[in-house]
């Protein structure tokens, strides 16, 4: 018997591969519900033992993977198939280091180990496990299976290193990682600075409170104003992942099949921006084997979706929950997956059709029937979960041609939200809660207002016809302008301001 792990959903757990090689015809089967790649990995192995320069056993071998009610999916398991086999067959000993350690890895034809998914969540199931101490890994993986440091992670390229350690010969190296050295050593690889951006005076501002207060924005304005170009600065804008937060990502990075080789742990917050023809499964998550979505792949950092109309209606409905929840289940016959979505939305969209109306140079040529239908794709209640609407206008010439005035750099706007964000774990004591996620007993603790105060958010929730959701979205983005002003409570300027960001509201287009 061989210990072995492997991953279901966003986590990790212990399994068995027990191997009996005994009498009859040869024959080589593999059961506990293997779907087609693990029944595969008998050619794998078979290839691998004897161009690595062992016996495979001319016998009926049986392998089962336990425990045998769950389906076990890839190509990690080819290994300790391999180990089993060569254990069952006395080409290795039963040593301490085989007893106690978790083997997973992929075989090629000649004994190459390869690289496989998931080692960072298995490496946190073994934790708990008080049989295992050791987790063999191939030595593409050993980084990320280090981080936790709590196991012993040995990282191997061939299966002759392993036998050879099982039988007493070289002993395997150990990889030994310092999580918080590891991220704060790694240089950031975005080069984009909000100082390349000429204008737009209040879409950098909004820009600057949804990243202080982890606010949702939607961008409204006509063609080649600049909001896939604002969109994708605010990354460098958000404050650094903290080290949990890095570990969460690496994990849904990992489990993906979408960690750069030799990336331990990933040290930036994401930017992912689908297409807007993406299914509602790449977006959300699923599938036959279910694997993290995009909402997933974009946590603790930024998801756009540019021509947000154009994205299908169960898409965009789709988002309603992760929005609110900050996770998304993904429910199956036999099982119900929950995957992380602590994501900030980032919306574009044309004002209408042809993409003109309001702009002061080009004629629109839609009908107003025309521009009501086209921005009802977007439904009244996610347009509800966006706390801020912003609209973006044409750029003067001016403003492009002035070589010699910069915007103000992502770097001097970034101390400004730390700060902010530094408010908030005062407030909160929670380093991932932020003013956006408040509950309305939040806001009634933390968000006194004035009479003032009041009186105008009254006046403009009657007006505007605003939900109690809307209501509570301009009291939080009104505690984040605060929070940058430095000011303890919230004044009327602050929710005047925060009203300013509820353009699609007050029917600006």
């Amino acid at each position: 018997m061989v210990n072995s792990c492997a991953v279901f959903g966003l986590s990790g757990y212990n399994l068995r591969v027990e191997v009996d090689v005994g009498r009859g015809l040869p024959a080589f089967d593999i059961v506990g519900l293997p779907d087609a790649t693990v029944r595969e990995s008998k050619e794998r192995v078979r290839s691998a033992l004897r161009n690595a320069g062992y016996e495979f056993p001319l016998q009926r071998i049986t392998v089962n993977l336990a425990p045998a009610d769950i389906k076990k999916a890839g190509t990690l398991l080819d290994l300790p198939i391999a180990v089993g086999i060569l254990a069952a067959s006395g080409q290795i000993t039963d040593s301490p280091l085989l007893r106690g350690s978790a083997i997973v890895g992929e075989l090629s034809l000649d004994g190459t180990v390869r690289s496989v998914d998931g080692c960072l969540s298995m490496a946190d199931c073994l934790i708990n496990n008080e049989d295992i101490d050791n987790f063999i890994v191939p030595l593409a993986n050993a980084g990320e299976a280090a981080i936790y440091g709590k196991i012993n992670v040995y990282g191997i390229e061939h299966i002759s290193e392993l036998v050879t350690a099982i039988n007493g010969g070289q002993q395997l190296t150990q990889t030994v990682i310092d999580a918080d050295t590891l991220l704060n050593s790694q240089t950031p690889q975005t080069a984009l600075d909000m100082a390349d951006v000429k204008g737009q005076l209040q879409a950098r501002q909004g820009l600057e409170i949804a990243a202080a207060g982890g606010h949702n924005l939607l961008m409204v304005g006509p063609p080649g104003t600049g909001k896939t170009m604002l969109a994708k600065r605010l990354p460098g804008i958000m404050p650094n992942i903290s080290l949990a937060e890095s570990i969460e990502i690496t994990k849904i990075y990992s489990i993906a099949g979408m960690l750069p080789q030799g990336t331990a742990l990933i040290s930036e917050r994401p930017f992912r921006a689908p297409h807007h023809g993406a299914s509602a499964a790449a977006i959300i998550g699923g599938g036959g084997n279910p694997r993290p979505g995009e909402i997933s792949l974009a946590g603790h950092g930024v998801l756009f979706l540019d021509e947000m109309p154009e994205f299908s209606r169960d898409v965009l409905e789709s988002l309603r929950q992760p929005l609110e929840d900050g996770v998304v289940t993904v429910s199956r016959v036999q099982a119900h997956i929950d995957y992380p979505a602590r994501f900030q939305l980032v919306g574009a969209l044309n004002p209408c059709p042809c993409g003109y109306y309001g702009d002061k140079q080009k004629q629109c040529t839609c009908t107003p029937q025309m521009r009501q239908r086209y921005l009802h794709k977007i439904s009244g209640p996610l347009m509800d979960r966006v706390d801020m609407h912003i609209f973006v206008s044409r750029v003067e010439y001016d403003d492009i041609s002035d070589r010699n005035t910069k915007g103000e750099s992502s770097a001097s706007i970034k101390a400004r939200v730390e700060k902010a964000r530094a408010a908030q774990l005062t407030r909160f004591g929670d380093p991932l809660m932020v003013n956006a996620r408040m509950t309305h007993s939040d806001i009634d603790r933390y968000c006194p207002l004035d009479a003032t105060s009041q009186h105008l958010l009254a006046d403009a929730f009657r007006r505007l016809n605003m939900s109690v959701r809307a209501h509570d979205k301009i009291i939080k983005v009104a505690r984040t302008i605060a929070d940058l002003a430095g000011e303890e409570e919230i004044a009327f300027e602050h929710i005047a301001q925060a009203l300013q960001f509820r353009n699609l509201d007050r029917q600006v287009i």
